[in-house]
């Protein structure tokens, strides 16, 4: 173990090297040097305590402007991502499903998937409406969403687990290189957890990558990862498989803490 990224190595997705990230708001430091590869191809998971930086983690992948990056890198797929706009990096291959769906009224669901994988494609590829609408109806119906889904306003007046679909939707739609999935699987009933994790599993190939933030294990008995790294006061302090998930389940962050001698102060729980 270690502050390692991957433990079978491979053609690398993502590369972040030695990470520090202050909140723009109060300049406080959130992300403390952290490293971190995802090889092409694999789910990567992190898991750690409240007030550690997976969130903020997630959200500076994506050059959320709430965040700054004071020092290290990001690269995806061999391009700096530290200065790019947020759609330069979606046009990349980047995704997000976030831990928050915004609610925006007036705009379609369906209107707004579209429109979401046409900004992504040249102008040469993109998707024309008959096309779009076989696809839309070939995953929602793999999903088992309901077809109004689409024709309502996004996320407005959905549930908790109606949301989380329809960022697995979208995911499914767009189809990026690397998905970022933060806390997907709060909230959920197990119906809904085991559709999220079936548009995960239906996505895996060698051109696919996921990065799950989550702070249970329940949701990689559905999804196993490849590698499971713990975040610990803003940086990666140990690596593993999925049997790590289930110590931490098991015996929690303070005796994962007194076995690599980290100071319980240092983590917010």
């Amino acid at each position: 173990m270690g502050q390692t990224s991957s433990l079978e190595g491979g053609p690398t997705l993502l590369e972040i090297k030695n990470l520090h990230v202050k909140i723009n708001e109060n300049g406080k430091e959130v992300i403390k040097g952290l490293n971190l590869i995802i090889p092409d191809g694999e789910v990567h998971v992190i898991m750690g305590p409240n007030g550690t930086g997976k969130s903020t983690l997630s959200q500076t992948i994506m050059g959320s402007p709430k965040y700054r990056i004071t020092s290290g890198e990001i690269y995806f797929n061999g391009t700096e991502l530290n200065e790019l706009a947020t759609d330069e990096r979606a046009r990349l291959g980047l995704f997000i499903g976030m831990q928050y769906p915004t609610e925006i009224s007036g705009i379609k669901n369906v209107d707004f998937i579209h429109a979401a994988m046409n900004a992504i494609k040249p102008d040469d590829e993109k998707v024309s409406v008959l096309e779009f609408m076989q696809r839309l109806d070939q995953v929602m119906e793999f999903l088992d969403i309901p077809e109004d889904y689409t024709n309502r306003y996004l996320n407005e007046g959905f549930s908790g687990g109606e949301k989380k679909r329809n960022e697995i939707l979208q995911m499914m739609m767009i189809q990026p290189n690397l998905a970022i999935l933060d806390e997907i699987d709060s909230g959920l009933d197990i119906d809904a957890l085991k559709v999220v994790s079936k548009g995960i599993n239906k996505m895996r190939d060698n051109q696919f990558s996921s990065l799950i933030i989550t702070h249970y294990d329940r949701i990689l008995k559905y999804v196993r990862p490849d590698v499971v790294h713990v975040m610990m006061d803003g940086r990666v302090v140990t690596s593993g498989n999925y049997h790590l998930a289930e110590q931490l389940e098991a015996g929690g962050y303070a005796t994962l803490r007194d076995k690599l001698g980290i100071d319980a102060k240092l983590v917010d729980d």
